[in-house]
């Protein structure tokens, strides 16, 4: 049988050189026939074997009812059962048979390819570290970054929070959009459970919030991490890339290292769109909408009356109050960075201090110490008493002689 070589070799002497049979049999020493045979061919010569019969051949009906009856079914568990009907045969060829014929019988999910309009969708999500946050008093706690990606540019930006709350996911939207610089088409979020309040409908939080940036919404469907694919990849590179290696001394510093590495990885060449993020971004930009001069309220709100022992817990901590105001209702407000709280009736301020992340810590205001204090002093003042004086006479006459 001719090799490829001598075969496209024939071929060229009669087709280039236009030589002749007699001559390409003179000069390759190969037979007429051989010849006549090369030049008849079309395509270059393969040796086919046939096909051998294998140990698996008796088995492979069984298969099929097996893989038809569950398509998952794990080849192991095949093997299992095909032994049991005398099947000795390796487990590579077994192995090979379920790649090719599995697919028949398993319904597989086909993806379409995604386009983005500049402007039209910003993808939002929750990422979660691995380590914990250090946060101050020698305590660290488990963080979630608000992530957001929009999908023309692929620019990326993340805020640090600490619960999945409403006002905290709203916070870390407005974060991610200052980064940004402008305002999208639609907002997606999956069913996270302050976003999400069921039948895909959003809650009153996330509705407000996009109300008030005049922006849309999609929520996604259950267990379809794919319609937001772009988000999802930028995970698995923040999970290679930004955590490996690094440390942090508080929530700052890892919101300060987390800005500095989106900066960098915006500054780059997508590996998807084949563009650097940073200038499709600005030509996003000029397509969408500016920011509002003021974005949805995201800070924590509700009014309680202040105790006898003048305190506030939140988030496991206790902050101080005015002792002054106690008995009054007062409306606290907590932000990231402050927890003030206002007498309802008369608007004085009754505390603000510093936010803490982290816990079981009591937080008192020096002012408030010394108004305790002074409250404590003139309680425990001695007061002016009039006591009445009685003649002695008076308890001779009681007491007999």
């Amino acid at each position: 049988m001719l090799d490829v070589r001598r075969w496209a070799e024939i071929r060229r002497m009669k087709e280039v050189d236009g030589l002749s049979i007699h001559e390409i049999v003179r000069r390759t020493g190969h037979d007429r026939n051989t010849v006549r045979r090369a030049l008849r061919r079309e395509g270059p010569p393969r040796y086919e074997r046939p096909p051998r019969p294998s140990k698996l051949d008796p088995f492979k009906d069984e298969i099929r009812r097996l893989l038809q009856e569950d398509p998952r079914l794990p080849g192991k568990r095949v093997r299992e059962l095909i032994e049991a009907l005398g099947y000795d045969g390796g487990k590579t060829i077994l192995d090979d048979y379920l790649r090719e014929v599995r697919p028949l019988y398993e319904r597989r999910r086909t993806y379409q390819r995604t386009l983005y309009r500049p402007g039209e969708l910003l993808q939002f999500d929750l990422f979660e570290p691995r380590i914990e946050i250090p946060v101050g008093h020698g305590q660290t706690r488990r963080g979630y970054v608000v992530t957001a990606e929009l999908g023309y540019s692929r620019a990326l930006a993340g805020a640090l929070v600490f619960s999945k709350e409403a006002p905290d996911l709203i916070f870390g939207m407005n974060r991610c959009l200052g980064r940004l610089g402008a305002l999208p088409e639609t907002l997606v979020w999956d069913r996270e459970g302050a976003i999400h309040a069921g039948g895909g409908q959003p809650t009153d939080a996330f509705a407000g919030c996009c109300g008030e940036l005049r922006v849309g919404w999609l929520i996604l469907e259950p267990r379809d991490p794919e319609a937001k694919g772009a988000l999802e990849r930028s995970h698995r590179f923040m999970r290679t890339n930004f955590e490996p290696g690094r440390q942090f001394a508080n929530e700052l510093d890892y919101q300060l290292q987390l800005d500095q590495w989106c900066a960098n990885v915006n500054a780059r060449v997508h590996r998807t769109t084949r563009a650097v993020v940073s200038e499709r971004l600005a030509a996003e930009r000029a397509r969408m909408r500016p920011l509002p001069d003021g974005l949805p309220e995201s800070d924590h709100r509700f009014v309680l009356r202040v105790p006898a022992q003048p305190y506030l817990r939140f988030d496991r901590n206790d902050y101080s109050l005015d002792p002054r105001q106690a008995g009054r209702r007062v409306e606290v407000r907590v932000s990231q960075t402050e927890i003030v709280a206002v007498a309802l009736d008369t608007g004085e301020l009754a505390a603000r201090h510093r936010r803490r992340f982290a816990r079981q810590l009591t937080f008192t205001d020096p002012a408030h110490q010394a108004e305790l204090e002074r409250l404590r002093g003139e309680r425990r003042r001695p007061r002016d008493v009039e006591v009445e004086h009685r003649p002695l006479a008076r308890y001779d006459r009681l007491i007999p002689a």
